[in-house]
């Protein structure tokens, strides 16, 4: 009972800190600020919000304050120093930052889009179905599932609506597919370029580590980037990978066993389940 009302104590603090943040962003607030008003020292506060909600209250800071500048670029088409001085920031400067670290791209190209950049795209036969792979001059950035190939493409469109397409195969592409005929050989010559927030990016980077044949959970992931608590954050990381099966959310399953949500559909998920475990033991 006493932990009962120590945890609804918490939880209370703890929502009260997240209306304060978001109701005052624009003024920045400190650390001290924010844990004055649930009465708490400012190292006690950053612990329990953190276990809490995932991350530190100065990245939850700077995601609110970023969400408010990616509107204010797109809906408003406001101009970089009036989206910097209505998100409560110094200046350009570390607006220009703040995207940088969360978004990984400028705020300039965020606001055009992808504008100026060159995007080749195919599509391909895998064993689970067609798939659209596209790459910049960087690496692969994008690869779907595209059972029908023109919903694919729209999809990759709204991805990055600015950038220039051009439907041709690429050695980026080429190396990339190879995967899929069992040959791992090539690994080293996958090139990713991808965008996302910090979080995101530390999530995929966690997928990459899971073994071929092997699976693991939500509540693992969540563990091994040092979020035990934010198992369902880390599944909406999962869900917005935007490379099917090179960064492989697939082998991630449910505590209890179940497959779980796919985004291509989970009967496609257990079929290369199943297919990377029977390579797996023909190899063993």
């Amino acid at each position: 009972m006493e932990t009962n009302i120590r945890e609804q104590v918490n939880y209370e603090r703890i929502a009260v800190a997240i209306d304060y943040i978001r109701e005052h962003f624009k003024r920045q607030p400190t650390l001290d600020e924010i844990a004055e008003q649930v009465h708490l020292s400012p190292f006690h506060f950053q612990r329990l919000f953190t276990d809490w909600a995932g991350v530190s209250p100065k990245k939850f800071l700077q995601y609110i304050s970023l969400e408010h500048a990616k509107r204010m670029l797109k809906e408003n088409q406001a101009s970089l120093f009036e989206t910097a001085f209505e998100t409560g920031l110094s200046g350009t400067g570390r607006l220009h930052d703040l995207f940088i670290n969360i978004e990984g791209m400028t705020p300039g190209e965020y606001k055009n889009g992808g504008e100026n950049l060159s995007i080749h795209y195919s599509y391909a036969e895998i064993p689970f179905g067609n798939v659209l792979v596209a790459s910049t001059a960087k690496g692969i950035c994008h690869i779907a599932f595209a059972d029908d190939e023109k919903s694919g493409f729209a999809e990759l469109r709204k991805a990055f609506p600015k950038a220039q397409f051009q439907q041709m195969t690429d050695l980026l592409q080429q190396n990339a597919l190879q995967i899929f005929n069992h040959d791992w050989s090539k690994l080293e010559k996958i090139k990713l370029h991808l965008k996302g927030t910090e979080f995101q990016i530390k999530v995929w980077e966690t997928l990459l580590k899971i073994p071929t044949g092997k699976l693991a959970t939500y509540g693992m992931i969540a563990q091994h980037i040092e979020k035990p608590t934010a198992s369902r954050a880390v599944g909406t990381a999962i869900g917005d990978n935007p490379v099917a099966f090179l960064i492989p959310c697939h082998r991630v399953i449910q505590s209890a066993g179940t497959v779980g949500q796919y985004h291509w559909g989970s009967t496609r998920k257990t079929a290369i389940i199943g297919w990377e475990a029977a390579f797996t033991d023909n190899n063993q």
